[in-house]
C-alpha cells in the first residue's frame, strides 16, 4: 500500500499555530491574512485560508510572536518561513492549503 504519509519526508504533527499569511491569491491580489495551521511538518503544513490560492505560487508565513523581555536569553525568532502552495482543497468557504517550505525548519 503506498498511501500518501509514507512519501512525506518528516512527520507531521496535529497542531494549530496561527500565522499571518501573505501572498496573492488566486485573482492576483496581494494580500496579508491571519489564518493557522492544521498540521506541519519540518517540510510543509496544511492550512486553512479564506483565500483560493494558485498552486506554486510563492507565500511567506509568520508566527505572531511578541518581543523577548528577558534580555536577549531566548533567541530572536527568524524571518518569515517562505513556502510554495502545492495543494488545494475548497471545503464550503474554507480552502485547505499544503505548502511546502523551500528550507525546512529545523
Amino acid at each position: 500500500m503506498n498511501d500518501s504519509s509514507e512519501r512525506r519526508r518528516s512527520p507531521r504533527l496535529r497542531l494549530q499555530v496561527p500565522l499571518f499569511l501573505r501572498g496573492k491569491d488566486a485573482f492576483g491580489e496581494e494580500f496579508l491574512d491571519l489564518t493557522r495551521t492544521l498540521d506541519i511538518s519540518a517540510t510543509g503544513a496544511r492550512l486553512a485560508s479564506l483565500r483560493r490560492l494558485r498552486a506554486d505560487e510563492l507565500v511567506s508565513l509568520t508566527i505572531p510572536a511578541p518581543p523577548p523581555s528577558n534580555g536577549g536569553l531566548i533567541p530572536q525568532p527568524n524571518g518569515p518561513i517562505q513556502a510554495r502552495v502545492r495543494r488545494m482543497q475548497t471545503t464550503g468557504d474554507l480552502h485547505l492549503v499544503g505548502v511546502e517550505f523551500l528550507r525546512a525548519i529545523e
